[in-house]
């Protein structure tokens, strides 16, 4: 990458090389299937295979599944389908192999949520949704998610894994404290005479979640920033469930896993619906989609039965740097499935650092949210105003534009939200 934000180009030669020489093992085969009954038409599923990430390369290619639970409206679930996955994209530098290609992802994954809940509430919409979007690289999953929506993983070795984090309050004393410091109220609905019902919610406004796109009505501490965690699978596979909160509601993981086993993806998908839909009737979309990775070269397969059924695995074989760094990484074939990265903070200067190998990269001025060009002088650092004494250094990139950073301080309860929208420093 040259100053200036000008990049070099890359002979499609020279990336097929570095792509050949760090191919340790063969790409699996997926397929996939999902299934949906519908309430109130506020849940929408993006399914993207064989996305290219060299133009013309058809070698070089990943797959998208990503499942948007709406609410008070369609509009943010619709708005999210259409514009997620470029805002993602938009955030990875160029010309990367696929190892660079793969760790860059936590953090364009952050910089897409973010971008698309900005753009979004610029156009003074309110509705909101929930996001579990899946990226399948080869053998390696990213999830990124924010809301109730899950993704789940029972591996070929008999593991269930649990690869989305849950965003409701009742759950998430975490997430109850950073919303009341930054000056949120959560409490139950008040039917009067001091009489509580209902979940714990966010006030004003009365979310359960304290994460989502869209929700502008709510208050800005209902953010954006999704818990992103990235595995990867032995060459043995395994099955993914992606689904609403209409199905979590009514079974465990166990439960969906074992109801549809030995089911192709498209039946599997259908079992979990009227599973979870059959006990008390249709309360709520839902909607799911199953995804089965196989080694290469094998006809599809019913799912093995697991060999340690009712073990729910919380804890992956960690690689043995403390830190989330990439650097010297080979992807060697594990014997389960590996963590390669997790982080939920809610915080931007946890979440757009430079800790990556391939910092520089990153254009140093450009947006890190918004990916426009900002004049030397002009961009905010994203350390600027940080607790954190090791990010004191406020002219240490990456920078945000005036307005992302106006954004990044009203999520943070740095300044006051007023009805929940930030003011625009652009326009």
């Amino acid at each position: 990458m040259s100053r200036g934000g000008e990049s070099q180009t890359v002979p499609l030669s020279v990336l097929l090389r570095r792509e050949s020489a760090s191919e340790k093992i063969e790409n699996p085969e997926f397929f996939h299937g999902e299934a949906s009954q519908s309430k109130k038409g506020e849940d929408f599923v993006l399914v993207k295979t064989e996305c290219q990430r060299v133009l013309g390369d058809g070698i070089t290619t990943f797959s998208v599944f990503a499942l948007f639970d709406g609410h008070n409206g369609s509009m943010a679930a619709i708005y999210s389908k259409e514009n997620l996955l470029n805002n993602v994209l938009s955030a990875i530098p160029p010309e990367l192999n696929r190892d660079e290609w793969i760790s860059a992802l936590p953090r364009a994954l952050v910089a897409g949520f973010v971008k698309t809940d900005k753009d979004f509430q610029e156009e003074a919409r309110t509705s909101g949704t929930t996001v579990t979007f899946v990226i399948i690289e080869g053998w390696v999953v990213t999830v990124a998610s924010v809301g109730d929506s899950r993704c789940v993983l029972e591996s070929a070795e008999g593991g269930i894994y649990y690869l989305s984090a849950d965003h409701r309050l009742e759950g998430n004393e975490e997430e109850r404290e950073r919303i009341t410091s930054s000056g949120g109220e959560v409490g139950r609905l008040n039917t009067g005479g001091g009489t509580q019902i209902g979940p714990l919610r966010c006030w004003p406004g009365g979310l359960c979640l304290s994460r989502s796109i869209g929700d502008m009505d709510v208050g800005e501490f209902i953010v954006p920033v999704p818990h992103v965690k990235q595995v990867k699978l032995s060459s043995a596979g395994g099955r993914l469930i992606i689904a609403s909160d209409g199905v979590w509601d009514a079974l465990s993981a166990e439960m969906a896993f074992d109801c549809c086993r030995g089911l192709q993806p498209d039946a599997a998908a259908a079992q979990i619906v009227k599973e979870a839909v059959h006990p008390k009737g249709l309360r709520d979309d839902t909607t799911c989609i199953v995804i089965d990775l196989q080694p290469p070269e094998k006809p599809p397969q019913p799912h093995p039965k697991k060999t340690a059924k009712g073990v729910l695995k919380s804890m992956f074989r960690k690689k043995s740097s403390e830190s989330s760094s990439y650097a010297d990484k080979e992807y060697c074939e594990p014997d389960v499935v590996e963590e390669l990265f997790e982080e939920g903070s809610a915080l931007l200067a946890d979440r757009l650092d430079m800790r990556y190998p391939i910092c520089n990269m990153f254009k140093l001025f450009m947006c890190a949210v918004c990916q426009l060009e900002i004049k030397p002088g002009e961009g905010v650092s994203i350390h600027a105003g940080s607790s954190d004494s090791r990010n004191s250094r406020p002219w240490d990139g990456p920078f945000l534009c005036s307005s992302c950073q106006e954004k990044r301080e009203a999520m943070e309860g740095l300044r006051p939200s007023g009805n929940g929208r930030y003011s625009s420093g652009s326009d």
